[in-house]
């Protein structure tokens, strides 16, 4: 079993896009959603969800009332702000450091289990996906990340599936971090611009560091040819195997507006890259 991860160093470089052409390309896989701060592979595979889970973010304090007696010393220990004047807890303020429980000479304030968001278990016309949601102004994305990769190894191995095709976060932050752990091979999607190129260097450095393999993909490589030449020779002096170029069009937006893959929707020259670049991918990862 192969796990690919399709990552960029910023966001919009088209990573979505042809993780969800792989999902249709590859047979016998199952499909993740690691961006879980704005997944949106669901918008063009349109999963239906069969299972799903709580996910618990860190504990939360909260103030007994009945044993406060309001002597202050919470409210003057927390460094976030998160206790008011009447010693209510502010869940988004709090950080969870239970700096003001160990403090309260009363011991009225307990850590409460935080809903931080869900992750569920869906099928798709492509196979099964996991996927999740982080709520509103929540952390420990990262170890949300952990959660998918691990169900979705645990499906992987009950299926016997040859692949798992992940979708992964943008940036080089804990969730990317997460995204890397164990898979055997990172795709870097590049686009040629300055903050592009300078984007995918780094979440390549991020991946080399923890001894994963990278490959890299230009897309949209006609819209700068002198940048696309930057990237090529780049890719060169690091040895870095470069698997695909997909040019610049309109019907990419067009196959997300529709909420499908880009392969299915339109067999023009850029789907045609895609192909091909699916097919050097297999090749590549059985050496």
């Amino acid at each position: 079993m192969k796990q690919i991860l399709v990552i960029s160093g910023k966001g919009g470089t088209g990573k979505t896009v042809i993780t969800a052409s792989l999902a249709s390309l590859f047979e016998n896989k199952i499909i993740a959603d690691c961006d879980v701060d704005a997944a949106d592979l669901h918008l063009l595979l349109h999963p239906r969800i069969k299972q799903r889970h709580q996910f618990s973010g860190l504990a939360k304090a909260w103030i007994d009332p009945a044993r406060c007696t309001g002597c202050g010393e919470c409210v003057k220990v927390c460094r976030f702000g998160a206790i008011s004047q009447k010693f209510e807890v502010d869940p988004i303020s709090c950080e969870g450091c239970r700096v003001c429980m160990f403090k309260c000479p009363v011991n009225a304030i307990i850590m409460k289990e935080n809903r931080a968001g869900e992750y569920y278990i869906s099928e798709t016309q492509y196979g099964i996906m996991v996927h999740a949601k982080l709520g509103i102004a929540e952390e420990n994305s990262g170890r949300l990340v952990s959660t998918v990769r691990q169900k979705a190894k645990e499906y992987a191995e009950k299926n016997k599936a040859d692949y798992i095709i992940i979708d992964g976060p943008p940036g080089i932050g804990c969730p990317v971090i997460a995204s890397l752990a164990g898979v055997d091979l990172a795709v870097v999607v590049m686009e040629p611009s300055l903050s592009g190129i300078q984007d995918a260097q780094r979440v390549s450095d991020v991946a080399k560091h923890f001894g994963i393999r990278v490959a890299c993909v230009i897309n949209k490589y006609d819209i700068n040819l002198e940048n696309t030449e930057l990237i090529e020779n780049w890719c060169r002096e690091n040895n870095l195997p470069l698997l695909g170029k997909f040019l610049f069009d309109p019907l990419v937006s067009e196959s997300i507006v529709q909420g499908r893959p880009l392969v299915e929707y339109c067999d023009n020259d850029v789907a045609r890259q895609v192909k091909e670049f699916a097919v050097n991918l297999k090749r590549f990862l059985s050496f």
